[in-house]
C-alpha cells in the first residue's frame, strides 16, 4: 500500500469535425456546456487576429448564451471561465480547445481533463492536421472521439480508448 495519490486519468481528446455547422456554433456549443459544467477552458489558436475576430462574435452572441470570457494577456486572465490565447494557459483551465490548427505539448496533458480539436471538414488541410493530432494524442496515451456531423446532427463516429501507462 502506499501514501501516494493516484495519477489523475489522462485528458480525453474530442475531436469535431464540422461540415455543416460553423466554427462560432460549434465553440459556443462546446464552451457553454464545460463552463455550466464549472470548468474552465483555454481557447488556443496560432494568431491572435483569429482570435479577436472570435472574441468579437461572442461579444455578439445571443444575449441569453452570453458567455463569460476573455482575450490573454490582461490583468484578470486566471478568473476568466474562457480565455482565448496563442500561448500557455493561463486561466488554470481543465480543458482546452485548439483551433485552426493550433497544437499543445504532452506535458500540458497532464493537468487537463479534455482537450478539444475543430476542425473545418471542407479544408483539406485542416482534416490532415487533425488525423496527425489524433496520431500524436493517442500516441501520448489519451483516449479520444472522432465526432462528425456530415448527417446534420453531432454523432460519435470513432473512439479510442486510453492506453495504460
Amino acid at each position: 500500500m502506499t501514501d501516494r495519490p493516484e495519477a489523475a486519468p489522462p485528458a480525453v481528446a474530442v475531436f469535431y469535425h464540422m461540415i455543416h455547422a460553423g466554427l462560432e456554433e460549434t465553440l459556443a456549443m462546446i464552451l457553454t456546456r464545460a463552463v455550466g459544467q464549472g470548468w474552465k477552458v483555454m481557447v488556443r489558436a496560432p494568431e491572435l487576429g483569429f482570435l479577436e475576430h472570435l472574441d468579437r462574435q461572442l461579444w455578439l452572441g445571443r444575449e441569453d448564451g452570453f458567455l463569460p470570457h476573455g482575450l490573454a494577456g490582461g490583468a484578470h486572465d486566471a478568473l476568466q471561465p474562457v480565455l482565448l490565447g496563442v500561448g500557455a494557459i493561463g486561466n488554470g483551465a481543465r480543458g482546452l480547445m485548439l483551433l485552426a490548427g493550433a497544437g499543445a505539448s504532452e506535458p500540458e496533458m497532464a493537468g487537463l481533463e479534455r482537450v478539444w480539436v475543430l476542425f473545418d471538414g471542407a479544408d483539406p488541410a485542416a482534416v490532415a492536421r487533425a488525423r496527425e493530432a489524433w496520431v500524436m494524442f493517442t500516441g501520448w496515451g489519451l483516449a479520444a472521439q472522432y465526432w462528425s456531423d456530415e448527417g446534420g446532427s453531432w454523432a460519435k463516429k470513432s473512439e479510442k480508448a486510453a492506453r495504460a501507462g
